[in-house]
């Protein structure tokens, strides 16, 4: 009797396993909560899905889910990323959208993040509470907290005005957390996912010449992140292996430069190092590339360039940073203890600014581009170490 119990037991549950990064995730969905959406979308069909997964025995995919974000150490953007590959597992995107981005909401609600629902003309809104400044994506104001789309991306374009979506009024009490794009900490990823590429440039009449390890997930990651703010932009890190295919080397290389000469060496690298191209060229839309993805990818623009010097900089010298906003460009300027060229100066602090992106001029420290030394600009980010 025991034995046909367990059986049955085994029965119940269906067994999930996908590669997540470096990990592997593995989980059981009870029968229970494998829950069909095959009526039309409306407000009762949700609140139908919800009472019925909401009274299966879930729990335990959610405390799986749990253990592996704290064991790894996820940012909430990294974690939605096991959560949509959770989703696509047991209810592929492709079969059945709706079903899909249900249990994305669903598991997030219960993973304790505010997401909400909005139902339009076939179309099911997915969103989640963020109190931060990201400023290309859709959102809605309730009771003074943002609520921004995280499935935008999925329609393309959506006239909001004209196209009536409407709440889905489902009261889940322990979805209280407000979710965060700021990413910290790169996922680490299996050493044989990585691929090799050559980096070089020319400095002092010299050739520098760099194998730099980079790993084409980093793309995947960000294909659908916000225009977040520069903050926030700024301080997303390499990986692990691209950090040390790349960080000790250029230590090494200036190691014996002063800290100017060697700020030199960073802001040409990052100004020469790699090809130009504006973003609505090389993605047809506004693209923010992460440090990461710049090294990775064949064009970047001044957005890309500033991020990337930043984060080299940052690692190698530390010093106050500050950036430097323009109409249509953007700029980085560095404290020394000895500033360089015409001073930018900001609460009081003298700033020298290091040109990262190609212009018509050579440009030394401490030297503005000739069609921006009338241009006013904004401080947009401020660094002290």
């Amino acid at each position: 009797m025991l034995l046909l119990i367990a059986s049955t037991e085994r029965l119940a549950a269906q067994n999930f396993s996908f590669e997540f990064y470096d990990g592997t995730f593995n989980f059981e969905l009870d029968q229970t909560s494998d829950i069909p959406f095959d009526k039309g979308l409306s407000q009762s069909s949700v609140e139908s899905f919800y009472q019925d997964i909401n009274t299966s025995k879930y729990q335990s995919l959610i405390s799986r889910l749990h253990e592996y974000k704290e064991k790894y150490q996820l940012n909430d953007w990294i974690y939605y990323q096991l959560i949509r590959k959770t989703a696509q597992q047991i209810s592929p995107k492709a079969d059945n959208y709706h079903r899909y981005t249900l249990y994305k909401w669903f598991l997030l609600t219960k993973s304790g993040y505010d997401a909400r629902l909005g139902i339009g003309k076939d179309r099911l809104i997915f969103y989640v509470r963020n109190e931060e400044n990201v400023n290309d994506i859709p959102f809605f104001m309730e009771d003074g907290h943002k609520y921004m789309c995280l499935n935008y991306h999925d329609y393309g374009k959506i006239d909001f005005v004209k196209e009536k979506i409407i709440p889905a009024k489902i009261i889940i009490p322990e979805a209280k957390d407000s979710f965060s794009y700021k990413v910290t900490r790169m996922p680490d990823f299996k050493p044989s996912t990585y691929t090799q590429k050559n980096i070089n440039f020319e400095y002092g009449q010299r050739s520098y010449n760099f194998q730099v390890k980079l790993n084409p997930a980093v793309d995947a990651i960000f294909a659908n992140y916000p225009g977040v703010d520069f903050e926030t932009y700024f301080n997303i890190p390499l990986s692990k292996e691209t950090y040390r295919s790349l960080i000790p080397i250029l230590r090494e290389n200036v190691k014996g430069m002063n800290q100017k000469k060697g700020v030199d060496y960073l802001m040409r690298f990052t100004r020469y190092a790699f090809l130009y191209e504006n973003d609505e060229d090389n993605f047809g839309k506004e693209k923010r590339l992460s440090p990461e993805q710049t090294l990775l990818s064949k064009y970047s623009d001044c957005d890309d360039r500033a991020a990337l010097f930043f984060y080299l900089v940052r690692e190698i010298y530390n010093l106050p940073m500050i950036a430097l906003l323009y109409p249509t460009h953007i700029s980085m300027a560095v404290q020394f203890d000895k500033p360089a060229g015409n001073s930018i100066i900001y609460k009081g602090e003298k700033y020298s600014v290091c040109e990262s992106t190609p212009q018509k001029e050579d440009l030394k420290i401490g030297q503005i581009a000739s069609n921006l030394r009338r241009v006013s600009y904004d401080v947009v980010y401020q660094y002290q170490p």
